[in-house]
């Protein structure tokens, strides 16, 4: 690995994944030099090892477990698996921290910005299954099992209208080209819109019911997106 790191180009994020790897061989806890090199990243997309990382939606929302995978990757051999997994996969981070330090580690900046992705992203997500989880079983309590339409029927009692609708309004207004399919990229930024459109659409009101609504379903599931 050290090999490899002095061919690096001198730029802030490789001087990020350098830090990173010295710190965790000097005893450092790998989760503690994470977020450390988190804070100190600079980019909010890239190409890396082929793959397209985007960081930073609408330049306000920052994913910052999917920066943690990438970094990951940097110094995988000396990561625990089960530690590393319940991270990245869960969200479950391997030490206890407070917000403040959590902030303090990544910078007031990105947490602002985690903390938009949070309710715009995972949040306004788990609203989404919330709703359809309500829509099966209300069909259920009347007999019936079918999955027909619950996701279109969901955007309804959410959105006021079906999902491709809105997806094509998202498309249309972003000048995004409109596919059969759509890419994580492009969902992960296609519901943080749509976040945005139910605050403009809702009273204060309706947005705190579904804000709990959605929390609720989180904590009711076990998952979660990190410090929020």
């Amino acid at each position: 690995m050290g090999a490899e790191d002095s061919r690096l180009t001198p730029t802030p994020e490789n001087e990020a994944v350098r830090q990173l790897q010295q710190a965790i061989l000097s005893g450092k806890h790998w989760y503690l030099a994470l977020l450390e090199a988190i804070g100190a990243w600079t980019i909010s997309e890239e190409i890396f090892k082929g793959r397209h990382y985007r960081y930073l939606i609408d330049g306000e929302a920052f994913d910052w477990l999917l920066l943690a995978e990438r970094l990951c990757q940097t110094v995988d051999s000396f990561l625990p698996e089960e530690g590393k997994t319940a991270l990245l996969f869960h969200g479950k981070p391997p030490l206890e921290m407070t917000r403040d330090e959590f902030k303090k580690l990544i910078g007031n900046s990105k947490y602002r910005q985690h903390l938009n992705y949070f309710y715009g992203v995972t949040v306004e997500e788990a609203l989404i299954l919330a709703v359809e989880e309500e829509i099966r079983k209300e069909r259920w309590s009347l007999g019936s099992h079918k999955e027909h339409d619950v996701t279109n029927e969901a955007y309804r009692r959410i959105y006021g209208s079906t999902k491709a609708i809105l997806l094509r309004h998202f498309r249309k207004e972003k000048g995004y080209p409109h596919l059969k399919s759509i890419g994580l990229d492009e969902l992960k930024e296609f519901t943080y819109w749509l976040f945005k459109y139910r605050l403009k659409q809702c009273d204060k009101a309706r947005v705190a019911s579904d804000t709990k609504k959605a929390l609720n379903w989180l904590q009711s599931n076990g998952l979660s997106r990190g410090t929020a």
